[in-house]
């Protein structure tokens, strides 16, 4: 069966990368690691990585989409992801202390962009973009006028 895995290039840090991973996702599990090489899963995805070197860094065009239901989960893993070193991003975006670019996005927003009342949604695509780390309160303060 064909499949298609994303696979990360870190800068010689690997076992301490996938300890972090797997002390912020709460469905993490680690098949192998180890000073070369890693295959680790997080919330069902499967990753693997490679302590490479220096040569090449982490970059906005790539990014991991995390999908939350509450601001509960969204404080979570934005206060998870951006410790010891990460930076907090704007709309929702912030990289980790690794340089890997996340996205910690509420269902509500989606839904909200995707409203057919063009206006609804315009208020909240301007809400969004005044935003770092997303407040699922002021969306739906935007969404309502």
């Amino acid at each position: 069966m064909t499949s298609i895995t994303p696979f990360l290039w870190f800068d010689n840090n690997v076992p301490e990368a996938v300890a972090f991973y797997k002390s912020v996702f709460p469905n993490a599990r680690v098949e192998t690691v180890s000073d070369f090489m890693a295959v680790f899963e997080l919330e069902g995805q499967r990753f693997h990585a490679l302590n490479g070197g220096p040569q090449y860094r982490f970059n906005e065009a790539v990014s991991f989409f995390i999908s939350v239901e509450t601001q509960g989960e969204v404080d979570y893993f934005w206060s998870r992801l951006t410790a010891d070193g990460g930076e907090e991003s704007r709309c929702g975006w912030l990289k980790d202390k690794f340089g890997l670019s996340w996205q910690v996005i509420p269902t509500a927003l989606g839904r909200y962009l995707g409203d057919p009342d063009r206006t609804k949604a315009n208020r909240v695509m301007q809400a969004m973009m005044g935003m770092r780390k997303l407040v699922i309160a002021d969306l739906d303060k935007a969404y309502a006028g």
